[in-house]
């Protein structure tokens, strides 16, 4: 096993979430399992979106248990990776679009 500050295995603790807020908890799964229940989109639709999100946030467990649930799904490696560029395209175009505000800041110190 690598060795990591997240620890793989801590990915099947996530329900212990429980043992210490047990009434948030529930309203938290409760509302994470709506969330993926099939709507407008389909349950592979939102396993796509969560992974791409997952890497946005940066969040391992997240990436390890979409990774395992879009293949799960008979998502190919070629869309998974598309939808990771498709998170990488929007942050990186989110922090340019930022420099907007910085451009507009000199511009103003400037005058």
């Amino acid at each position: 096993m690598e060795k990591t500050y997240y620890n793989p295995a801590d990915l099947k603790k996530f329900g212990d979430i429980a043992d210490f807020e047990p009434e948030l908890a529930k309203k938290f799964f409760d509302y994470y399992n709506e969330v993926f229940q099939e709507g407008a989109l389909t349950a592979r639709e939102k396993a796509l979106i969560a992974l791409a999100v997952s890497h946005t946030v940066q969040c391992p467990y997240c990436i390890d248990a979409y990774t395992a649930g879009t293949m799960e799904m008979g998502v190919t490696e070629k869309q998974m990776m598309e939808a990771v560029h498709v998170a990488a395209a929007i942050r990186g175009g989110a922090s340019l679009v930022h420099g907007v505000q910085m451009m507009n800041k000199v511009k103003k110190l400037s005058m």
